[in-house]
């Protein structure tokens, strides 16, 4: 499997939105908008709970690493999240699978992850990129970087711990480290 990357350009992360709405659903589309906003683990993401959001902000603990992730919607996230939550009042899940209507006694659970997982491959391989659920938080990290500049911050976005790994992270090669040197004439 190729090593997926931060979708660098803006209209391309439109047109993955609106391929995954027309070839999938606009729960597949939903979850890559709440997904770039949120930068969040897959499995994070997914396990989200309408509980969990209060007011303007989500407050989830982390299955990966155990820390509390603590993050401000934007209106965009509260936008989604307040669509979904007026179509679906009795989900427990932001992103719950539809195929527990199938079975009335079975407890509600989330989207699994494999169907993400497909759904994002599949639109990758029409555009000929290599995208995956992680392409969602490693874009919004390459996005604030190239906003900011600032990998400390986009460290504590993505609550990773070296700079090094965020770097890699988010895809910035030595070459675009070495021309932003080259061209920064002070």
């Amino acid at each position: 499997m190729a090593e997926v990357q931060a979708v660098k350009d803006t209209d391309t992360i439109k047109l993955i939105s609106h391929l995954l709405e027309i070839r999938h659903s606009k729960q597949m589309s939903d979850i890559w908008n709440i997904g770039i906003n949120l930068a969040l683990r897959i499995s994070d993401l997914l396990s989200i709970k309408f509980t969990d959001v209060e007011a303007n902000r989500l407050t989830i603990q982390e299955s990966k690493t155990g820390k509390t992730a603590s993050i401000l919607l934007n209106a965009k996230s509260e936008e989604i999240i307040q669509r979904i939550r007026e179509e679906h009042p009795t989900h427990i899940y932001l992103f719950q699978s539809y195929r527990n209507k199938q079975a009335i006694n079975r407890v509600a659970q989330p989207l699994s992850r494999r169907a993400v997982s497909k759904a994002f491959a599949a639109i990758g391989e029409e555009l000929n990129i290599p995208l995956g659920t992680h392409s969602m938080r490693k874009t919004r990290g390459y996005h604030l970087y190239q906003a900011t500049k600032d990998i400390a911050r986009v460290m504590k976005m993505l609550r990773h711990s070296s700079e090094g790994v965020t770097l890699r992270y988010i895809g910035i090669t030595q070459q675009e480290v070495d021309k932003d040197f080259r061209d920064l004439v002070l």
